[in-house]
């Protein structure tokens, strides 16, 4: 099947969260959210090089609700927005990326909003994400990189069972230009998966 013919059912829910696709006028808070953590966005998102305007997070916005039709494997890829349950608040974004339809493999990316860190949020949001790939569109493989500096983003897939498949180096710019590291985590089953209920539509 063709990928603009794949259809997803989301949103995805976890006990505290919602994850789901970007929306038409969700610009407004995610700006909110990315300027409000652009300290600590800068120092490990590639894509956080400078504060975005509104109409920059807009922008995004439309494009990845586009891609979720589209489904191109470029970005913005899909991105999921992650919601709390009980209060409604947008706090942060996590994503499929670099997919193979045909292998089938894919790619897990996040970021969290500066003032729910601390939570165990994208811990939860990650389980729940790895759980929709395996049950729900069947990969075989599940990939987790990042900054092999960047402590709290590694710990994340290290908490949900993931193994340390390789670290490549040399082939990535750091926050400060400097030339560093990918550590390079895999899962292939839901074996070592913290137990999550975790639902979709």
């Amino acid at each position: 099947m063709k990928p603009i013919l794949l259809d997803f059912p989301v949103p995805i829910i976890s006990p505290r969260l919602i994850l789901r696709p970007p929306q038409v006028g969700d610009g407004v808070i995610v700006n909110e959210a990315v300027i409000e953590s652009f300290d600590v966005l800068n120092k490990s998102m590639p894509w956080a090089k400078e504060k975005p305007s509104l109409e920059d997070s807009e922008e995004f916005v439309r494009q990845s609700a586009a891609n979720w039709i589209l489904k191109k494997n470029d970005e913005p890829y899909l991105p999921l927005f992650i919601f709390d349950k009980n209060t409604n608040k947008f706090i942060g974004g996590t994503g499929f990326h670099h997919y193979d339809w045909d292998v089938p493999s894919i790619e897990i990316g996040y970021w969290l909003r500066a003032s729910c860190s601390g939570q165990g949020f994208m811990t939860e949001a990650v389980n729940a994400q790895t759980q929709f790939a395996f049950k729900e569109l069947k990969m075989k493989r599940v990939t987790i990189t990042c900054d092999v500096n960047n402590i709290k983003s590694k710990k994340i897939p290290e908490r949900l069972g993931y193994q340390l498949e390789a670290t490549i180096k040399s082939n990535r710019l750091d926050s400060q230009g400097k030339i560093s590291d990918t550590l390079v985590f895999t899962k292939f089953d839901l074996d070592g998966l913290l137990n999550l209920p975790v639902t979709w539509k």
